[in-house]
């Protein structure tokens, strides 16, 4: 049985009466399209009704949700079935995560294509997160599949069902990263919630689509969805806005990662950075001490310059296969969504959770391929780590003279004193230069960060900070 396309249109009359013309309106008229919106599911399907018309990739969803379809059909969801054919490694068991079926949303039961390979559930089309639409095309007022964000280390249901495995661990990177962890306090603040909630981060990047948690009291970390557009394919790996850019008005992670640069004695951490990144790439992080040769801004790392296109993720988010160092045989597929620039990795390579030294077994320098050689590196970064480690625990020597308290109320270096204070710049620098390692167990760890984001603006701020400290407290 085919379902007609019929749309109700208010039509305005125009009534003569005694007197002169009326207006009125009336919703009586049907009016049918030249063809049919679809075609009932097969028995079984678990009422997936999938495309309308596949070689033009027109899911029975798009004929109203005309938006969304023409942003959908320029991601890879779109293209899922024929890239897997594609591939040259298509096989039965890959099937259920390049077609609509239970997986991705909250079905427990075969269904789609997992119940009837039938081709109008190639490619993963609007129902393999939103679940099946029979009930809500035949009466659109009664039901709306709605999509959920939610993701985790049970893969039953969002994008945890398919991006998982060995071939693709996105969700096991992710869940041993910082992004799968909640900061309850940070969350519930309204002015930290745009990078601590997954809520707050899709409002603050203005997305106002519907989604199961979208009003939850429950905080989301900052999960898949807000990264990643489920419906548009405008930037590179369906991101909401683009890596590929040295513009960090643009750049997707800066939206986040460039949070109180400089110290600010009124923020209930202004003695400290919280999230300095992209400052540290720019050159315009810190505490520019009164006097010092510091030109703000013109001291930008070459990491932050045009020859890093992609900003943050060149580093922070590499893919790269592990293979047993005796067979060849694959191991591991990683996808950089730990998003640590060179994590630990075990005796085969695979990437690790947790700490370890900075040297060139411990670790893996996969990210830096792309412009060093892999065989100077790790030693070229321990010699600029130490010279910068050397800097800072002079500073830190001379602050502790100071104030033997540090940050502690009282004394010099005193965040609930409105008053700032050389000591309290200088603490700041020495912060900077240890963020967000400070407790690393391999001391050249401590200012890593630091010394990759930015080693020539980190040197030169701590130098003149030793100057400023020695000159304000002889």
């Amino acid at each position: 049985m085919t379902q007609p396309h019929r749309i109700t249109l208010r039509i305005l009359a125009l009534l003569v009466v005694a007197g002169g013309l009326m207006t009125s309106c009336t919703d009586e008229t049907i009016v049918f399209r030249d063809r049919v919106l679809f075609e009932d599911p097969p028995e079984g399907s678990g009422a997936f009704i999938g495309y309308t018309e596949e070689a033009d990739k027109l899911t029975v969803c798009g004929n109203c949700h005309v938006g969304q379809q023409a942003e959908w059909e320029l991601t890879g969801h779109a293209d899922a079935w024929d890239g897997l054919q594609a591939s040259g490694g298509a096989q039965a068991f890959c099937e259920g995560c390049h077609t609509t079926n239970d997986q991705g949303n909250s079905l427990d039961v075969a269904s789609g294509y997992n119940a009837v390979q039938d081709s109008r559930y190639h490619d993963v089309q609007c129902e393999a997160c939103h679940g099946p639409g029979l009930e809500h095309v035949t009466n659109p007022d009664a039901s709306q599949p709605i999509a959920s964000i939610a993701v985790g280390s049970d893969p039953a249901v969002g994008c945890a069902e398919c991006h998982s495995g060995n071939h693709h661990p996105f969700i096991q990177e992710w869940e041993a990263s910082k992004h799968s962890g909640v900061v309850s306090f940070a969350a519930g603040r309204e002015d930290c919630a745009g990078c601590h909630r997954g809520q707050g981060a899709l409002q603050a990047f203005g997305v106002r689509d519907e989604y199961l948690e979208k009003d939850a009291a429950e905080h989301q970390p900052i999960v898949c969805a807000v990264c990643h557009d489920p419906h548009d394919g405008t930037f590179d790996g369906q991101l909401r806005f683009p890596v590929q850019t040295t513009d960090v008005s643009l750049h997707l992670c800066a939206r986040c990662h460039d949070r109180r640069t400089n110290p600010d004695p009124n923020s209930s951490h202004g003695l400290e950075p919280h999230s300095p990144e992209t400052a540290l790439l720019e050159g315009e992080a810190g505490w520019f001490p009164p006097g010092a040769d510091i030109d703000q801004g013109l001291i930008r790392a070459s990491h932050g310059s045009e020859a890093n296109g992609a900003l943050c993720a060149t580093c922070h988010v590499v893919s790269f296969t592990v293979t047993d160092q005796e067979t060849g045989d694959f191991i591991f597929n990683s996808t950089g969504h730990m998003f640590t620039a060179i994590p630990c990795v075990d005796a085969q390579g695979v990437p690790q959770a947790g700490d370890c030294d900075l040297d060139g077994t411990s670790r893996t320098f996969a990210g830096c391929e792309a412009c060093h050689d892999l065989a100077v590196i790790p030693n070229i970064l321990r010699t600029i780590a130490q010279d910068i480690l050397n800097d800072a625990e002079t500073l830190h020597t001379l602050l502790l003279a100071v104030d033997p308290n540090l940050e502690a109320a009282g004394g010099e270096i005193d965040p609930t004193d409105p008053t700032f204070t050389t000591a309290e710049g200088a603490f700041f620098n020495y912060a900077l230069a240890v963020f967000p390692g400070a407790d690393r167990v391999d001391p050249l760890m401590r200012v890593a960060g630091s010394t990759v984001h930015n080693p020539f603006l980190m040197r030169a701020l701590l130098a003149a900070s030793i100057v400023a400290v020695q000159d304000a407290y002889p």
